[in-house]
Parts: structure tokens; C-alpha cells; sequence
């Protein structure tokens, strides 16, 4: 089966935790809606059948990187195949807020071998446009402690880094990944997006950016229509805890 043969489009958004991409992709879902393009957001770690079991081994705090990897490959699978083909052969655009590129970074920033991680995903449909929102640990901890939301065990690399102090580890954690991403933006793989731009701002290049890959629906359908570039108007309050 060619997944890339399929009429709908991929869009990935990728970054650290607090980059504020969950937002970003709940905008687009709406920008999207608008204009009547059947949109479907899919997260990962999202499964209803996996991820309940990975929520009750994590409390446990004792998963080596190998099962944390291969847990996650298992829900990201079930989603693939039940979730995602299904509607990008129907001509939906799939907003997924992470990719296997979060498998890339994690497991290999926990130290497993990348060849063996990518083995896991081979085959897997690639991106119309993968996007990594950048942005500087501290800013994403000051988001996050504006959400008011505790750090848990492995968000935070806990089981790597050897830290007592969960907001120490995080930043240390975070800034792994984020060298592990900006060598993936290098290659070519992501695109780099400067996460630290207001909302608003974040919005405007985004939509930009989409436009070319949309062109196929305005072109489908009278039904479709092209967007204005205002964006302030479809941008709505953001909830205190969306990043």
C-alpha cells in the first residue's frame, strides 16, 4: 500500500514540552474547520486501548527505555491503522501533535540505538510538512508552571538523568531533546518554527505555510474557500493550560 498515494495530508507538529505546538494545532484545527476541509487531530500517547496500560506502568517508575519505546510504538500503531490511514485515504488533514520523530529523539536521548528505534516505524506514511516548534527550555517551563500543572517522573528524564529535583531534570532533560530536534531541523527532516513568537504571530507563518499544501481542496470544490490572511479574527481566548 502507498501511503503517500492518499488524498489527504499529514501536517506534524513537533517540539519539547511547553513549545506550545498543542496550541498551535488546536488554532489550525479551527482555521481549518472554517473553511469547510475535514480536519482530524490525532496526540500522541493518545490510544484508548494503550494508553490507560501505559498510564498504570508509569506510576510503577521502574519501565527500562526499551519498553518505554516499544509501548509507545504500540500506541502509536493503533492509532495509525484504526485512526489516521482511514482518514487520510478519505481526504482528511491529519494534525498530529507529535510523530515518530518524538520516538527518534526520546529513546535515543534515554540511549537506545537509532537505527533500532527507526526499525520500529519503518514504512510509516511521511509528513506533508513536519514543523519543530523551537523554543528555549526556560520559556517552556515558565509556560508550564503558568499552567499550573505538576511535572511527572518521565516528562521530566527522571529515569535518566539522576536528579532529585523534577524542575532541574526537566530542564536538563528538555534541552537533550532540544539539541536531538535541532539536529533533525539541520538534515532537512523538520521544519524549524520559531515558537516564541506571540500566538497571533505563530498563526500567520503557519497558515503560510499550509496554503500551497491546501491548494488542492480550494481547487476540489466551490464548497471550499480560500481563507483571508486576517487571523486575528478566527484566533480565539487561550485556555490557561493549552500549551
Amino acid at each position: 500500500m502507498d501511503h503517500n498515494a492518499f488524498r489527504g495530508h499529514l501536517i506534524v507538529a513537533e517540539g519539547t514540552d511547553g513549545s506550545g505546538k498543542s496550541t498551535a494545532m488546536s488554532l489550525l484545527d479551527s482555521w481549518l474547520t472554517a473553511q469547510g476541509i475535514p480536519v482530524y487531530r490525532t496526540a500522541w500517547n493518545s490510544s484508548s486501548f494503550i494508553k490507560p496500560i501505559m498510564r498504570h506502568v508509569k506510576k510503577k517508575e521502574w519501565l527500562s527505555p526499551a519498553a518505554f519505546s516499544l509501548l509507545h510504538a504500540s500506541d502509536f500503531y493503533d492509532r495509525y491503522h484504526r485512526l489516521i490511514l482511514p482518514r487520510l485515504e478519505a481526504g482528511y488533514v491529519v494534525l498530529a501533535d507529535r510523530w515518530v520523530y518524538t520516538a527518534w529523539v526520546r529513546d535515543t536521548v534515554r540511549g537506545l540505538d537509532l537505527p533500532w528505534v527507526q526499525s520500529l516505524y519503518q514504512g510509516v506514511r511521511e509528513p506533508d510538512l513536519a514543523i519543530y516548534f523551537s523554543a528555549p527550555p526556560d520559556v517552556a517551563i515558565s509556560r508550564i508552571k503558568h499552567a499550573a500543572r505538576e511535572l511527572k517522573y518521565y516528562e521530566s528524564g527522571q529515569d535518566i538523568s539522576g536528579l532529585h529535583d523534577r524542575w532541574a531534570s526537566f530542564l536538563w532533560f528538555q534541552e537533550k531533546m532540544r539539541q536531538a530536534y535541532l539536529a533533525l531541523a539541520d538534515q532537512g527532516i523538520l521544519q524549524l518554527f520559531d515558537a516564541t513568537l506571540s500566538i497571533t504571530d505563530q498563526q500567520k507563518v503557519l497558515r503560510q505555510w499550509l496554503r500551497p499544501i491546501l491548494e488542492s481542496y480550494w481547487q476540489q470544490s466551490d464548497f471550499f474557500q480560500a481563507p483571508a490572511d486576517d487571523t486575528t479574527s478566527s484566533i480565539t481566548s487561550i485556555k490557561k493550560g493549552d500549551f
